[in-house]
């Protein structure tokens, strides 16, 4: 057996150099690249490594640890799993930041493979610098951390363990049913450490992309379910984009007459006119999706997870529908008490079309009716106006005055116009980003995915932070096409870091910032149960000693101009479009809309309810009210 003695850094480089990924007759490498913040866990084993071994892998610098671990996780979605990046930090602090962005590939199924340095293996020089000493178990450092939000975790004591660990690492990485972070620590010494490695282990390896076909007896119940069904509803999810079943979901939808809602994961697998797409369904969904949900006898959920805001808690659906569910993995499939079809999206619905034998749903203008009826509130969501006076779309008795913030940061905006503006002045092939906040909501009711694969909202963590970074990400995939984030100015000032990596790197990623001074999405939670507000809009401290005071006037676009960016302050509709009209002409700078809407200018819920912990005994007459609503949904929700 040929060998090679390599350190272990070194041979953990060359093997990523040789992975590749192959699913229906196409081959490609599978690590795109490495974005790394050196420190002193990795700056001299890995970044050695990465220096002397990198031939085909990019490396980038990132900013901020779970801001490059962000953009990675981004780059994955949006490649739909099929190619990823690997992140890397030095030990402590560095590789505690990632453990936020290792939480939000898993809850969102993303594989990205992070690789903190992590304290000595041979212990002689503990406590090392950035080391915490657990005194029960000196074996414990920040990356056990990882434990808890990764698919798999593995630490690196001996060179020669890497091996192993790699196989383990890339079969997680690359199984769709069970994918997420990945963590390899990396111990400093043994990063430097030396063995002889077979040869044959940095040869290239393909990973197969295996497409889990659907068993007959299961395709055969699914179909007498849904044949007996008099009002059925598809649910596309995200399993739908990342299997590349858009044409097969499509077809099946179109075959049957059978209506679809789309989750955040899903939207944009079938272009929003499509004359059976009924938009966002729950927590966050529209008006069409959500009325024929709660009238629907049989659910088809399409590699959908079925989290609370799909489902409104358990509450959308009729106690007596039947679930069907379409997924690649077992434990998803069997949720809500489904008949199970556990395969691949791309062949389990051409089978069960087959099965289902000329079956159409006999619906008679319901789908018509709801869609029409959407498109209308969808114009004047488009369409609202501030004037003196104006009352909020989210209104209740602790709103913030909308006049005192139109004095404070002279704008006049609405948040849904301002949407409805930019989703029809860029290109359709352009992409747009979230993830935290009132805007997914707004997005997931209002957006019009006039593209396929042209919206990337992380909503499985509802990771504030990851938009930004996202973005990056977002442009690493797709190239010349633009990209538009979408950020609240809470979640701006929460992690903005990696807009210097994109000066850096010349990619022009678009930041559309909706400043309304405010955390709006969880001050209208807190006041929407009865609290008054408390830490939740941006004011300065009044003489009362509470946030009381005026609107604290932020200026976004200077902080952008700082990093180097092209930035606009926003206060007007002809502002914006012009403004997104000369950013079409920008080439390789980021480019940054400070918009300034009025807080409140949100939409409302359209027949959802979100389970909340409301307070069962309270001094507050408000909370008592909220409770007794809390009570009486929770009586009409699915018990399993």
């Amino acid at each position: 057996m040929k060998t090679v003695r390599l350190t272990m850094a070194q041979a953990l480089v060359r093997f990523l150099e040789n992975q590749y990924i192959a699913y229906d007759g196409v081959e490609h490498p599978f690590v795109e690249g490495v974005i790394m913040l050196p420190g002193h866990g990795n700056v001299v084993g890995l970044g050695q490594a990465l220096r002397q071994e990198t031939r085909r892998l990019k490396v980038w610098q990132g900013k901020n640890e779970q801001g490059m671990a962000h953009t990675a996780v981004a780059f994955a979605k949006q490649m739909k799993r099929k190619k990823i990046m690997a992140v890397t930090s030095s030990v402590g602090p560095g590789a505690a930041n990632m453990v936020t962005a290792a939480a939000t590939a898993t809850a969102n199924n993303i594989p990205v493979l992070i690789l903190p340095g992590d304290v000595y293996a041979c212990r002689q020089p503990d406590p090392v610098l950035q080391q915490i000493e657990q005194i029960h178990d000196l074996s414990i450092s920040t990356n056990d951390a990882f434990r808890a939000v990764c698919r798999y975790w593995d630490r690196i004591v001996r060179p020669e363990q890497l091996m192993s660990a790699l196989l383990s690492a890339f079969r997680v990485l690359t199984d769709p049913a069970n994918t997420g972070a990945v963590c390899l620590a990396i111990p400093q010494d043994v990063e430097g450490e030396a063995y002889d490695y077979p040869e044959s282990f940095f040869q290239k390896r393909v990973h197969r992309l295996a497409r889990r076909l659907p068993e007959a007896e299961a395709l055969s119940e699914a179909a007498a379910v849904i044949r007996a069904a008099k009002k059925p509803l598809l649910i596309c999810g995200g399993g739908v984009r990342y299997s590349e079943a858009h044409e097969e979901f499509k077809t099946f939808a179109e075959a049957t007459g059978i209506p679809f809602a789309e989750t955040q994961a899903g939207k944009s697998a079938v272009v929003y006119d499509h004359p059976l797409n009924l938009g966002g369904i729950g927590v966050t969904g529209c008006s069409a999706a959500n009325e024929i949900a709660k009238e629907a006898d049989v659910i088809i959920g399409v590699g959908t997870r079925y989290t609370d805001f799909t489902t409104s808690s358990k509450w959308l659906f009729r106690e007596d529908a039947k679930f069907v569910n379409i997924n690649v993995s077992e434990f998803q499939a069997l949720k809500l008490d489904a008949v199970p079809v556990i395969a691949d999206a791309k062949r389990a619905l051409p089978a069960l079309l087959a099965e289902l034998k000329g079956y159409r749903a006999p619906y008679a203008g319901e789908i018509e009716g709801a869609r029409d009826r959407w498109a209308k509130e969808l114009c004047r969501l488009q369409h609202i106006e501030y004037k003196e006076g104006y009352v909020p779309e989210v209104n209740d008795a602790n709103a913030a005055s909308a006049d005192r913030f139109a004095h404070d940061l002279d704008a006049c905006l609405t948040q849904t116009t301002v949407l409805g503006a930019i989703n029809f002045a860029i290109d359709p092939e352009d992409v747009a980003i979230g993830s935290a906040g009132s805007l997914p909501g707004d997005m997931q009711r209002m957006w019009c995915a006039r593209g396929v694969d042209t919206y990337n909202m992380e909503y499985g963590y509802s990771c504030m932070g990851y938009e930004i970074s996202g973005a990056l990400g977002v442009k690493y995939a797709i190239g010349d096409r633009d990209v538009y984030a979408m950020v609240g100015d809470g979640s701006f000032v929460m992690l903005h870091s990696e807009l210097l990596t994109a000066v850096q790197e010349h990619k022009k990623i678009n930041v559309c910032v909706f400043n309304n001074a405010s955390f709006g999405c969880i001050n209208n939670l807190q006041v929407g149960h009865g609290n008054d507000t408390l830490c939740t809009e941006l004011r300065f401290r009044g003489e009362d000693g509470e946030h009381s005071g005026a609107f604290m006037p932020v200026d976004f676009a200077k902080i952008a101009e700082g990093y180097g960016c092209k930035a606009y302050t926003i206060r007007s509709l002809p502002e914006l479009y012009a403004a997104l009209k000369e950013a079409k002409t920008i080439e390789g700078v980021p480019v940054v809309f400070d918009i300034r809407v009025l807080p409140k200018s949100m939409t409302e819920g359209y027949g959802s309810w979100w389970r909340v912990g409301d307070t069962e005994v309270s001094e507050n007459p408000r909370n008592l009210k909220a409770y007794e609503d809390h009570l009486e949904h929770v009586k009409d929700a699915k018990k399993y």
